[in-house]
């Protein structure tokens, strides 16, 4: 995949690990920014929507999460 499949508010997850941040993969969180090609800045929040870090993730370290059903 790559940069230009995201845009800002999509929500990704991480396809990795991230412990310095405390970030598992699979994490859910929102792309708030883009810093450069191919890197984006992602806020993550706990069950109640308080954030609980950003992180600056490369585009080959996230997924696009989809909520619709594309055309057959």
């Amino acid at each position: 995949m790559n940069a230009v499949n995201f845009k800002l508010l999509d929500t990704v997850a991480l396809i990795k690990d991230v412990p310095e941040k405390g970030l598992l993969k699979g994490q859910v969180g929102a792309i708030v920014e883009q810093w450069d090609e191919g890197i984006f800045e992602v806020e993550f929040t706990d069950k109640k929507q308080k954030t609980s870090t950003f992180l600056a993730a490369k585009v080959e370290d996230l997924m696009l999460l989809r909520f619709e059903l594309s055309a057959a």
